[in-house]
């Protein structure tokens, strides 16, 4: 029931950060409205459902019977991913606090708790109440998915807190974002819906895992020197500058590479309709390389986020259609 939690995680961190609040900080009152407003950072939802919708679309499609699709369990993951990538921004944003990661020299957008606009303690609140509101709305999929939701689901829940506090330093990253981002998220709707998990099920969740990775690469990307100075070992700390360009490159066209598996499993348009996906991809990184560092990486990180929304409503679709 917890199937979504760590995935989110990253998407707190790095799908749309680029938003910039319309007022003035100073007009930011403390444990406002406006501010939880902002410390949630609503416009991640949309990429929290990505990885979602396309196990679900799968499902969808290789269900021989329309009728056999249940829309509880479906609207259930989803609203469970929503609150959980909520929770995940909580999490991020106290946590990086506690650590003094958002000093000046953050490049990204401002955090809620180091610009003052929620307290450390009213945020730890927060975390709980989020936390108990998504187990709530998670707690029902044990009867559709079977009690192995809950083993499932305490992995993720650890897994959550660790990175941010720990595993993030290590440079674990990326190879979590593919499990957490990428076969948990996909592969569990799936097998809710299902009572399987197919090998056209773990491809598509591959790619949708490196497709997310082109979003946590960004955000790591730009912060090389800080995260160096912070000695949180990124991989692309370990890669340098250049080799982390071409990384990023080469992850975008390596998913469109496995989404190629679905036209030998019969799922043509799945496999024709996400190419448009490779051009904004390239022309994404030939204006990473022209940037090449500072602040202004925030306005790729947010076209990244396009992209790999993009991505997934032309991967649904085109699973729906086949």
């Amino acid at each position: 029931m917890f199937v979504f939690n760590f995935a989110s995680i990253y998407i707190g961190n790095v799908v749309f950060p680029f938003s910039k609040t319309s007022m003035n900080d100073d007009n930011i009152r403390r444990n406002s409205l406006q501010a939880w407003f902002l410390a949630a950072r609503p416009k991640t939802l949309s990429g929290a459902a990505v990885p979602v919708m396309i196990g679900l679309s799968l499902a969808y499609s290789d269900l021989s019977d329309a009728g056999e699709f249940r829309r509880l369990p479906a609207l259930l993951c989803l609203l469970f991913a929503f609150v959980m990538q909520i929770d995940a921004n909580f999490i991020n944003d106290y946590f990086d606090f506690v650590r003094g990661n958002d000093d000046e020299t953050r490049l990204g957008p401002k955090r809620a708790c180091s610009q003052g606009w929620i307290s450390g303690s009213a945020m730890k609140v927060a975390i709980g109440v989020t936390t108990a509101v998504a187990c709530l709305a998670g707690l029902p999929l044990v009867f559709f998915g079977g009690w192995e939701m809950i083993l499932v689901g305490a992995f993720c829940v650890v897994f959550c807190f660790l990175y941010t506090t720990h595993l993030s330093y290590l440079g674990m990253g990326d190879v979590l974002v593919v499990v957490f981002f990428g076969l948990v998220p996909v592969c569990v709707p799936y097998y809710i819906e299902t009572r399987t998990v197919t090998f056209y099920a773990v491809a598509a969740s591959l790619a949708c895992g490196l497709v997310i990775d082109t979003l946590l690469v960004v955000n790591n990307y730009r912060d090389i020197d800080n995260d160096r100075r912070a000695g949180k070992i990124t991989l692309c700390v370990r890669m340098g500058a250049d080799l982390s360009r071409r990384f990023y490159l080469f992850i975008g066209f390596a998913a469109l590479l496995i989404g190629g598996f679905y036209a030998v499993g019969g799922y043509l348009f799945a496999a024709v309709i996400p190419l448009p996906y490779m051009l904004l991809h390239y022309f994404t990184y030939r204006k990473m390389v022209k940037i090449g560092s500072g602040e202004a990486l925030n306005s790729v990180l947010g076209e990244t986020a396009r992209n790999m929304f993009v991505y997934g409503l032309l991967v649904s679709l085109g699973l729906l259609l086949s």
